[in-house]
């Protein structure tokens, strides 16, 4: 593979081709906050927790660092003034569904959020999908999925499969970010 130069909050970074930002940052030693990556896993986007902000050719646009790929000469913004609403925007919404969720509340912690402004929902899922990916991609046993749409989705355990997978499994459940499994 070849190599690709791009610059992280005004450090040259050097990254394979094929890396995301977040592995090339990573790989640089910097932190952009995750809830719904995994190594393991293919990207989905769901938190959004790790978007960053991306220039090229002239152009500003908001991109998710887990499933961005990095590009030559590209410019990338993991803390600008925008990008830290954004986060604060997403970790209260985030906190209206699982207002109890350690890693919410330490990231809430760090990114200054004092207070909710969403009208508070506990379900204590964030829908981040670490659970179903993880039970689909590396497990293989589908015991886990999402049902419905929209504002009604949720994570349901399938019980003719999880019945007989889950009790010596459980690998799903210290990958949950509000340790709602």
């Amino acid at each position: 593979m070849t190599g690709v130069t791009l610059t992280i909050d005004n450090q040259e970074v050097k990254a394979k081709e094929g890396m995301t930002i977040l592995e090339a940052a990573r790989s640089a030693g910097m932190d952009i906050p995750t809830l719904c990556y995994h190594e393991k896993l293919k990207p989905y986007t769901a938190c959004r927790i790790c978007m960053v902000e991306i220039e090229a050719n002239g152009r500003v646009n908001l991109a998710a660092s887990c499933s961005h790929l990095v590009e030559e000469n590209l410019v990338v913004r993991t803390t600008s003034e925008n990008i830290i609403e954004i986060r604060k925007t997403i970790l209260e919404l985030m906190l209206a569904h699982a207002p109890e969720a350690k890693a919410l509340q330490d990231l809430a912690q760090e990114y200054g959020v004092k207070e909710i402004r969403f009208e508070k929902e506990p379900s204590f899922c964030i829908l981040c999908g670490l659970c179903v990916r993880y039970c689909a991609e590396v497990k293989k046993k589908n015991a886990i999925a999402f049902v419905d749409r929209g504002v009604r989705r949720k994570v349901i355990f399938i019980p003719e499969i999880a019945s007989k997978e889950c009790w010596n499994c459980k690998e799903c459940f210290p990958l949950c970010p509000t340790a709602a499994l």
